[in-house]
C-alpha cells in the first residue's frame, strides 16, 4: 500500500536519500574519467557518497526488522535499497581502480559508459520520488522502461569497448599492452555492472507498480 503516514515515508526517504547519494557519485565518477588528472581528490568525494549509502542502508534494513507494517512488501524494501547500495557500491570500485591502476588515459568508451551510468542513476532518482503517489505510477513505469533502456544502450557500449581492446592491431598500429587490457577490463565490467544493478532497482519498481496499482 502507498501511503504518507510519517512511518511510511522513513522508507520512502531512505529510498530518495540513497538514490541522491548514486546520482552524486556517479555525477563525480563521470567527471574523473573527463580528467583523470583529478582522480585522487574526486576518488575521496565519492567514497564519502558510498559510506553515507552504507550507512543509509545499514538505517534501513534495521528498521524493517523493527517496523510491523510497513508500506511496501518487505522484499520488496529489502530489493531496493541492497539494490541501489549495489549501484553505489559499484561505482567506487571504478573509482578505485581509476587510482590503483594509475589511470592517465581514459579511452571515450570508458566516459560514454559514466554517462550512461549517471542518466540511470538520475532517472532511478526520479523514479523513486514518485514511489509514494499511487496515481504518478504511469510516470514510474515510463522511467523504468528508460532505465532499462539504458541498460541495453550500455551492453552496447560494453561490447564496443571489449571489441577494441582485444581487437587485433591494423598494420602499423602499435600492440596493446597486455596490463593496460586487464585494467580496462576490469573498469569496463564495474561500469557495465553498475548499469545492470540499475535495470534491477527498476525492475523491482514495476513490480511494486504492478502489485500495488
Amino acid at each position: 500500500m502507498f501511503g504518507s503516514k510519517s512511518s511510511d515515508r522513513l522508507f520512502y526517504d531512505s529510498f530518495e536519500a540513497h538514490a541522491a547519494r548514486l546520482v552524486a557519485a556517479s555525477r563525480l565518477l563521470a567527471e574523473m574519467l573527463e580528467t583523470p588528472s583529478a582522480a585522487l581528490e574526486l576518488s575521496h568525494k565519492i567514497s564519502d557518497e558510498e559510506h553515507e549509502g552504507d550507512r543509509i542502508t545499514h538505517d534501513t534494513i534495521a528498521r524493517l526488522h523493527k517496523t510491523w507494517i510497513t508500506p511496501l512488501d518487505r522484499a520488496h524494501i529489502h530489493g531496493l535499497i541492497t539494490a541501489l547500495d549495489d549501484v553505489l557500491d559499484l561505482s567506487e570500485a571504478v573509482s578505485e581502480r581509476i587510482v590503483l591502476f594509475e589511470i592517465t588515459e581514459v579511452p571515450e568508451d570508458a566516459r560514454e559508459l559514466s554517462r550512461v551510468l549517471v542518466r540511470g542513476c538520475e532517472a532511478v532518482a526520479k523514479a523513486l520520488a514518485l514511489l509514494p503517489t499511487l496515481s504518478r505510477s504511469p510516470e514510474i513505469l515510463e522511467l523504468c522502461v528508460e532505465i532499462n533502456r539504458l541498460e541495453n544502450e550500455a551492453d552496447q557500449v560494453y561490447r564496443r569497448a571489449l571489441a577494441g581492446l582485444y581487437r587485433k592491431p591494423k598494420p602499423g598500429e602499435p600492440a596493446h599492452d597486455p596490463i593496460d587490457v586487464l585494467k580496462w577490463r576490469d573498469i569496463f565490467d564495474n561500469l557495465e555492472a553498475a548499469t545492470d544493478r540499475c535495470e534491477d532497482v527498476a525492475n523491482i519498481l514495476e513490480g511494486v507498480v504492478l502489485e500495488y496499482a
